[in-house]
């Protein structure tokens, strides 16, 4: 696996290592028809797609300990970054009625009370995290590290963009909301960003970050980093805005310069008529966008290309959207409304064992797909999550894609918490089997799980696209607008607003 896909690449070890098998459903009789489902108009849909991914949040996080699980129902572990989405999701949920506004605030004060008490510290097992950073996975038996999953700057910054949406979003003065911004401010202030620059390490950079460049994670056995830092165009845009924004342990700008903007230029291309900055799977171009506002504001990059990082993730869907219209590789279903590419569970590796279209083909598990003008990783797996956490860049078409997936898949794919993971139209190979996902010899390959860090996307982005909510939230939080600034960003709302 490239170390190009960012935050996913560690993922990936760990859910090979860790993650516990996934119980095989028996394959339904040939020629089943999936559940029909009512036809819906798109406002209703939204709704009823919002309200389905909220509660998946709702429902699964342990409340005890705040621990939102990195797959459901199989549930092997806790994911950080799912928690992150967890934590705006609740108010989400308020905003939208979904529960009481009491109710969330009283869940996220409970979730920030066990995320600053949770044990830190060096050791290899026991602790939750370390210099205010926590681990990628987390035990649901306790909360402690799971395995030996790193410490992750990414997952962590996940985790803190919900913790600070909380610090912004209850803003009402009693005790419970008081609480919350307290709590908030005091897991922020505690991570040390300078510790994880290149520099502290003794290992050198193997993808060109220099001294002052982010790592994506150390690692208590070795008591290092690993060689990758967060340098490209990826989701690690955030890590370094939180980084920036510190007011106790932050970087200086360098670390930006050096880091993830050293070298930006390489990814810039044109892929099916749009021209940005390249990244395969679309999380890379959704992950920082849940949080961050960045209509209209550009940093020094943006201001040379004359877009801004919004307008670049909105050609980068389109791109996604014109590739699956054009289905250069012939795999089954694609079409302008079944599309998209991201991270995401597989029907499991089977090497050119079975023909598509008369080519054999290889089919993968858990792995970053997508296409762009640097390479196309694509085995027939379409991901809902491409689409949904496109929506707010391109409702004209995302919405579309997701209510067409619901309306050709049915209950089989659109269940109880929204959209399961990922389906394959291409893998209808009965024999095959897959311990991730059923086999329907007529509609393909369907995952078993929801994930979290996919349910996520969706549930923020449709908010941003229907009310802005996050955005406008977020747009407050003087340490986002102080990570910014503090990097070169000008322009749009920022211009008005204070640190």
């Amino acid at each position: 696996m490239s170390f190009r896909f960012g935050a996913l690449v560690l993922p990936f070890m760990a859910l090979a290592a860790g993650c516990a098998p996934v119980a095989s459903t028996p394959a339904p009789a040939a020629g089943t028809a999936p559940a029909a489902l009512a036809p819906t108009g798109e406002a209703e849909f939204s709704e009823e797609l919002s309200q389905r991914t909220f509660r998946y949040f709702w429902d699964t996080t342990d409340t005890e300990r705040c621990l939102a699980p990195d797959r459901w129902p199989s549930n092997p572990f806790s994911s950080i970054a799912a928690t992150g989405f967890a934590l705006t999701a609740y108010g989400i949920g308020a905003e939208r009625g979904y529960v009481t506004r009491a109710e969330a605030a009283a869940r996220t004060r409970d979730c920030l009370r066990f995320y600053w008490n949770a044990p830190q510290g060096p050791e290899a097992a026991g602790a939750a995290g370390y210099k205010g950073f926590f681990y990628h996975f987390l035990n649901n038996e306790d909360g402690t590290r799971r395995g030996r999953t790193e410490l992750s700057t990414v997952d962590t910054a996940l985790l803190l963009g919900g913790v600070l949406f909380a610090q912004s979003y209850f803003d009402r003065d009693d005790a419970v909301e008081a609480e919350i911004r307290d709590l908030a401010e005091k897991i922020y202030g505690r991570v040390d960003w300078t510790f994880m620059q290149r520099e502290n390490s003794r290992i050198p950079s193997a993808n060109g970050g220099g001294p002052k460049a982010i790592a994506m994670g150390w690692y208590p056995e070795s008591g290092d980093f690993g060689t990758h830092d967060w340098v490209g165009y990826n989701e690690g845009m955030l890590v370094y805005i939180l980084a920036l924004g510190s007011p106790t342990h932050g970087v200086g700008k360098a670390a930006w310069d050096e880091g993830w903007a050293a070298d930006l230029e390489k990814d810039w291309g044109r892929y099916y008529g749009q021209e940005h900055l390249q990244f395969e799977p679309l999380f890379g171009h959704q992950y920082s966008h849940v949080w961050v506002d960045f209509r209209g504001i550009r940093d020094a990059f943006m201001r040379g290309k004359g877009i801004d990082y919004f307008e670049n993730s909105r050609r980068a869907t389109l791109s996604q959207r014109a590739y699956g219209a054009d289905n250069p590789n012939q795999w089954i279903g694609y079409s302008a409304d079944i599309w998209g590419w991201s991270a995401s569970d597989g029907p499991g590796y089977s090497k050119d064992k079975y023909r598509v279209n008369g080519t054999l083909r290889s089919f993968n598990g858990y792995m970053a797909r997508g296409v762009s003008a640097i390479r196309v990783i694509d085995d027939g797996t379409v991901v809902p999550t491409a689409a949904g956490g496109s929506v707010a860049f391109v409702p004209e078409v995302a919405i579309p894609a997701l209510m067409a997936m619901r309306a050709r898949y049915g209950a089989r794919l659109y269940a109880r918490y929204g959209f399961k993971d990922a389906f394959n139209p291409s893998f209808t190979f009965v024999d095959a089997g897959s311990r991730s996902g059923t086999v329907d010899p007529v509609q393909g390959w369907v995952a078993n799980d929801y994930l979290g860090i996919d349910q996520g996307p969706i549930l923020t982005m449709m908010e941003n696209h229907r009310s802005g909510l996050v955005w406008k939230v977020m747009r407050k939080n003087p340490h986002i607008v102080r990570g910014l600034k503090r990097i070169g960003f000008t322009g749009g709302w920022l211009e008005a607003a204070g640190e």
